[in-house]
């Protein structure tokens, strides 16, 4: 009896711990019964918040799905301009579950990979055809903000407009899942009041797209290169006429200052020259006053002048003169000096 209470103990405490599930912060949690969603009597599936819950042991189970905001990072791809010229556009893209019930059954129970392989097929379409339709100018200025706007748009209700003959046949194969599972999921959540989800947009996938952005725009490498070898070009013609000009102006400046030279030197040696002819003319006038004067007094100055001029240190010197020459004549007796002084008065 008491074995027997002790397992019934154990099978009650197993039921209630089946029967018990918790959802946690961040997530939302949808039941499956036998594998299907269940749902209420409006055909909505039932979505559990974060919290504990009960559910049917051993028939029904519990998927938790992330209710947070995804992100997911782009690789660098190659897109096509209006003007055909190449870019390479490195973005990321923003998403959420909006419907639980459609985006288990488009992701093959709940996984974030395939939603995100689904999202990036997509995505990279609708912005292939956006770009597309503007030009190098339009996509790094303003216009970017608007683009990813329409993108972001298309991708949550989708177009009207149906696919080009350009479009390569991955595009339409991610079309077709998508339609195929919006039609699954209208057919599992149909009634009379429910409004149809375009199967062209991420809705048919219970996914909202919140946001879409362009990180970095690069040109191809080969293209890149050109460009940098024309604008290294243009910036070389650029620096040569700067140089030129530089050169010119230099040549102007050199030949001024070459000018003011010779000009200040030819001015200073006018000048020099009207001041020494000025001094030669006063040193002119002043001998001759002097020799008005006193003829004989000035004649002997000279004639001293003219014997420490001959008579030097220098013993070879050698002069034949007469001993009556005039050039003599202060050297006879100083009679003679006086007489001649008298004579002169």
């Amino acid at each position: 009896m008491r074995n027997f209470f002790a397992f019934s103990l154990v099978v009650v405490f197993l039921v209630l711990y089946s029967s018990l599930f918790i959802v946690q912060e961040g997530q939302r949690g949808i039941m499956l019964r036998f594998g299907k969603v269940l749902r209420d009597a409006d055909k909505n599936p039932l979505v559990y918040i974060p919290g504990l819950h009960m559910k049917i042991p051993f028939i029904e189970t519990v998927k938790n799905l992330d209710a947070r905001i995804q992100t997911m990072e782009n690789q660098a791809d190659r897109f096509v301009t209006m003007e055909k010229k190449d870019l390479i556009v490195d973005s990321y893209v923003k998403w959420r579950i909006s419907d639980f019930s459609r985006y288990y059954l488009a992701t093959g129970g709940g996984d974030i990979s395939q939603a995100e392989v689904l999202i990036k097929r997509k995505f990279s379409d609708r912005l292939r055809s956006e770009l597309g339709k503007l030009d190098v100018q339009g996509i790094v200025t303003d216009s970017r903000n608007r683009l990813m706007n329409d993108v972001r748009e298309s991708l949550n209700y989708g177009t009207s407009g149906s696919s080009n003959n350009n479009e390569d046949s991955e595009v339409a194969a991610i079309d077709n899942v998508i339609s195929s599972v919006s039609n699954y999921a209208e057919l599992e959540t149909f009634n009379s009041c429910s409004l149809r989800i375009n199967p062209n947009s991420m809705a048919a996938l219970g996914i909202e797209i919140v946001d879409v952005r362009i990180k970095q725009i690069n040109l191809p490498t080969e293209v890149s290169d050109a460009i940098y070898q024309r604008m290294r070009a243009e910036r070389e013609a650029v620096a040569r006429r700067h140089r030129s000009q530089g050169q010119e102006v230099a040549e102007k400046l050199r030949a001024s200052a070459d000018y003011e030279v010779t000009r200040t030197l030819a001015e200073a040696e006018r000048q020099s020259l009207i001041i020494r002819g000025e001094a030669d003319s006063e040193t002119a006038k002043l001998y001759a006053n002097t020799f008005n004067e006193d003829p004989y007094f000035y004649s002997f100055i000279r004639s001293l002048d003219a014997y420490e001029n001959s008579f030097n240190n220098n013993m070879n010197n050698i002069m034949l003169l007469s001993q009556n020459s005039d050039f003599f004549r202060f050297m006879h007796s100083s009679k003679n000096i006086v007489d001649n002084n008298q004579l002169k008065r």
